[in-house]
């Protein structure tokens, strides 16, 4: 594997993260929304990740040692049950009295929140590694 494709795997890994923070921003900024209905009510999305191991292994002839970075697949929503909550003197109460809730844990959200940064910042500093070693491996030459 070439120090070069290291950029690549970690500046794909940097995108799908910066796309699981955005995700997790939209459920958090969402969580505290009602609707008078289940279908218009917000529902947690979560991304999709899948390794891109088709297509290391087209640029190296096969798949021992290859490098693989991440593909982001899709963003699905959770089919956890909504909160339901019987509260017939808010104004977004449906016609039984009912408000509907997103469902989105804050909490869980938080902490996929510090995952994604934390990975987020592990990519960069593997990709400022690399980029040290390959001014060290220039200087080389200068000796």
């Amino acid at each position: 594997m070439s120090l070069y494709n290291v950029f690549d795997i970690s500046g794909s890994g940097m995108s799908a993260q910066n796309v699981r923070l955005n995700t997790t921003a939209s459920n958090i900024s969402n969580a505290n929304s009602i609707s008078s209905s289940q279908d218009k009510t917000y529902r947690a999305r979560h991304p999709v990740f899948a390794a891109e191991l088709m297509k290391a292994s087209e640029s190296t002839g096969n798949t021992q040692g290859s490098s693989v970075g991440v593909k982001v697949l899709g963003i699905v929503e959770s089919n956890k049950p909504l909160q339901i909550e019987y509260n017939p003197n808010h104004p977004s109460a449906d016609e039984n009295g009912y408000i509907y809730k997103p469902n989105v844990n804050v909490v869980e959200e938080m902490a996929n929140m510090i995952s994604a940064s934390r990975s987020y910042q592990t990519n960069v500093q593997v990709a400022d590694a690399a980029k040290q070693m390959l001014s060290k491996t220039l200087l080389l030459g200068q000796r």
